[in-house]
């Protein structure tokens, strides 16, 4: 009678890979959910506290839109500090993690933020230069010495 074969261990899980452009760009437009809705509900309460709407190009118009910016801040590094993931990264499995290590560390993720609002304001071109970086590393990436992955499938 032939014998069994021996218990072998399982192959390991395949390792995550660097996020895509196009990935991190899915996610992005899914984070505009979250981001509209504080938006919304933070305007809403400057509303009611200023009797009304701020008037355009006034200083509270400026001062408003730099809360803004800073609430949006807190959503992400708040999200990428508890699990490397903000609501838009999670459909399509990506993570935050340090540059060689598994998790960032918050001045990492503030920096990753800052970095990333002058990526965007660069016209995109932070987000673009993933596409000729070998690692698929953005200018916030880099700076901020994060990655984006891609996990695999459970």
């Amino acid at each position: 009678m032939p014998s069994s074969p021996p218990n072998l261990p399982s192959a390991a899980p395949p390792a995550a890979r660097p996020a895509a452009l196009g990935w991190r760009l899915l996610a992005l437009v899914y984070d505009c959910l979250p981001v509209v809705a504080i938006w919304f509900l933070f305007s809403f309460f400057v509303v009611l506290a200023h009797d009304g709407p701020i008037r355009p190009w006034s200083p509270g118009f400026w001062l408003q839109n730099v809360a803004l910016w800073a609430l949006t801040g807190v959503y992400a590094v708040a999200s990428w500090a508890r699990g490397g993931q903000t609501l838009g990264m999670r459909p399509w499995r990506l993570r935050v993690i340090g540059a060689a290590t598994p998790s960032a560390t918050r001045s990492q993720l503030i920096l990753r933020y800052l970095w990333s609002t002058v990526s965007l304001a660069a016209f995109g071109l932070g987000f673009a230069w993933s596409l000729v970086d070998p690692q698929r590393r953005s200018w916030h990436d880099r700076l901020s010495g994060t990655r984006m992955v891609r996990q695999p499938k459970a």
